[in-house]
């Protein structure tokens, strides 16, 4: 083989490391999730009432439900209870002021 001038040098590629320490693993995978929509809801109870019951709701009809008033109301994301909190008046609109975050226990118990 036939060479020109001088030998080109070799040197080895150089690349950086994929090691991530488990903070790093763990930040970005919520950061993934963060523009996730989620749906929230607030239920102040429940009711069960037939068609006919239903059918009959007007202006000023009241809807009798299963908590009592003062009680704390029930934070749901997609289906599954969060947290409780108490209704609040902001101004001139209704909010939720969060008291208590359900533990994944509690959620696990209220799959029984």
């Amino acid at each position: 083989m036939e060479t020109f001038g001088d030998e080109p040098s070799i040197n080895p590629a150089m690349f950086s490391s994929f090691d991530m320490t488990v903070e790093q693993k763990q930040s970005n995978s919520i950061d993934l999730l963060l523009d996730v929509s989620l749906k929230i809801c607030v239920e102040l109870g429940k009711a069960t009432m037939s068609i006919k019951d239903v059918l009959a709701l007007g202006p000023g009809s009241v809807v009798e439900l299963d908590k009592m008033a003062g009680e704390p109301v029930d934070i749901v994301a997609n289906d599954k209870l969060i947290a409780r909190g108490e209704v609040v008046v902001v101004d001139e609109s209704f909010g939720v002021r969060v008291t208590e975050i359900v533990t994944p226990e509690k959620r696990l118990q209220s799959l029984r």
